[in-house]
Order: C-alpha cells, then structure tokens, then sequence
C-alpha cells in the first residue's frame, strides 16, 4: 500500500489505449437475439461496443495500447523491467500474456506475468507496479488491462452478450523522486460471492468435454441483480476510504473514472460520493463493459480530451468478478 515511508517517488509518464475497428451497434444485437435498442439504453446507458477481428487477440490489443503508453513515456521497451497483464481472457491457459505481450514488443530484459482480478484487475496491476517502484525493486513498469471479450460471451444469452465488449489499456509507471503518483488505494475482495460472476468450464473444476461444450459453461454467467447490488455498495465505501486516507473531500476530485459496466452503477455511486455531473467521466455508451481495460481506456480518452491537467486529482474505482473491487486516488 502507499505510506509515509515510501523510499522512492513513482509517476505514471505514459498512458495508451487501443479498441478494434469493428463496431457492434445496439441495432446490430436486434438481430441476434431478443432485444432492442430502447431496452438496451435505458438499462444500461450502452449504444455500442468494439469487436476484436478474427486475427486480433488479448496480447495483440495489449501490445497495440503499449506502444502509445511506451512512445508518450519517451521510454524503449528494452528498459523494461516489468510487465503487468491484467485479463480473464488471455490468449490461452499459459503461457501468460504478458510473455506473448513482452516478445511482440521486444522488452527483453523484462520479466511478465499476468494478473486476474477481474474487472478490478488495472488497479491491483497499478497498486502491485508502485509497490515494487517505490521500494525500489524496479524503476520501469508497463501494467495493461486487455480483454478480449467476445470470445466468452453467450451470443444466445441476451441479459449478458449486450454488455462487453473488446479492448485494452497501458500505463508507463516509472520512478520519479519527488512524484506524488498515488496517494492512496483501497483493494478488496469477497470470495463467498465467487458464483454471481464467473465463467464455470474450462479450467481443472469443469475441464473442457463434449458435455460442457454443449451445456455452455464455456461462457461468462452473471447474476445481474446481485452484481449491482455488490458492485454500489463496495465501490462507494472504497472511494469514501481512499478519499479519507488521502486526505482530500470529493470535492477536491477533478476526474472520477468509475468501471465502465452499466449507467445506474456508475449514477448510483455518484450520488452516493455527492459528485457532479462533470467530475464522472463516461465512456460507456461507445465501448460497453471492457472489464480489466475498462478504466485503463477511460483514463487515456480523459486524459486525450483535456479532462485532466497535471495536478489534478484522479479518483478511480473498479468492481468485478471474485468478487473484487478496488479504488484509487492520483495526483496527475
């Protein structure tokens, strides 16, 4: 966790994001199942999402989002020393993505390993690169969360295929004494409740079998009800502890970035901190839920479009499958 005793600054010098082409339009899911665009909308504020190709996978999308995190950095991925991957859906069992990712762009020296929380699992990627920077283990970090979605999703189940889409998000975190970086992170985590959210087959508990392929265990399951109801309630009492141990009011927050899942979280959470219209950022309605690259990707369209000015602060709060969830507060 970040301390008073913290040994070196730690700043994040770069940042990237990536989403494919090809868009799925809610217009587009009234001809696969048994919806529509109005009932899509007003449930969960999604007007559209990104599919990755056929030739497009997790360490492909998290290699592309890298390069602009690595070029804005101004740092050579041969300086590398770690490499962070964020995902549910990497692009098979092992080896882990991070190696495929840390080959494609050629950071040899850098070691890599993945990382599954979930939808929260950028920022337990981000708590887990400014430990080791601040205590001094390591000076160049590149954390992604990257997400191939579509390949998980059950395209006859419409409480869930409207829902996620493709995509990925960088950060370059580096040491820079005198930095402030993170002020503050709150993760958690609730394993009693493993079952609202989770993809049943495919590991050693359900192996993959005939009968599991067609029960369809291969794909996410979602208790949509309860998943609201968790996800409000831990997110807000994590950005109420960040803000506390931080030392700052929501007032003093420029930029919110909440997981981009559905619209009535992310309003709810919002009345609940006492947050304006203008301090939530919202990119939900282009990209759907992207889990891991969810905030990495809203942190760089922020960031993009002039939302935020170094010296601002940055709340941002995660919520996914564990259950997890996590919030943390920067000073940009």
């Amino acid at each position: 966790m970040s301390g008073e005793n913290q040994l070196h600054g730690c700043a994040i010098t770069g940042v990237g994001s990536y989403v494919p082409e090809r868009v799925l339009t809610n217009a587009d899911l009234e001809t696969i199942v048994d919806t529509t665009d109005e009932w899509i909308t007003t449930r969960t504020g999604i007007k559209q999402r990104r599919m990755a190709a056929d030739n497009e996978f997790t360490s492909t999308m998290a290699a592309a989002a890298s390069r602009k995190a690595l070029a804005q950095a101004e740092l050579d991925p041969a300086e590398l020393d770690l490499i962070i991957v964020a995902t549910i859906t990497p692009d098979m069992p092992f080896p882990a993505t991070a190696c495929l990712v840390q080959q494609e762009l050629g950071a040899a020296k850098a070691a890599a390993f993945d990382l599954e929380a979930a939808c929260s699992g950028f920022l337990y990627a981000l708590e887990i690169a400014q430990a080791f920077i601040t205590a001094g283990v390591h000076q160049n970090i590149l954390i992604i969360g990257a997400e191939k979605l579509s390949s998980i999703i059950d395209w006859e189940d419409r409480n869930t295929c409207v829902l996620f889409g493709d995509g990925a998000g960088a950060a370059v975190l580096q040491r820079r004494d005198g930095a402030r970086g993170v002020l503050a992170t709150r993760l958690g985590s609730d394993g009693t409740k493993a079952n609202i959210l989770a993809m049943p087959g495919g590991g050693c508990c359900q192996p993959a079998t005939v009968d599991s392929v067609n029960e369809r265990i291969h794909f996410l399951k979602m208790e949509g009800k309860e998943v609201y109801k968790n996800a409000v309630t831990a997110m807000t009492a994590a950005a109420k502890e960040v803000l506390e141990r931080s030392g700052l009011g929501i007032e003093d927050i420029k930029c919110i970035i909440p997981h981009q899942a559905n619209m009535r979280i992310i309003s709810a959470i919002g009345d609940r901190l006492g947050a304006t219209e203008d301090q939530v950022f919202v990119n939900l309605q282009k990209y759907g839920n992207t889990s891991a690259a969810s905030v990495a990707v809203a942190l760089d369209e922020a960031l993009q479009q002039g939302v935020v000015q170094r010296g601002d602060k940055i709340l941002i709060i995660a919520f996914g499958a564990g259950l997890t969830w996590g919030a943390t507060v920067l000073e940009w």
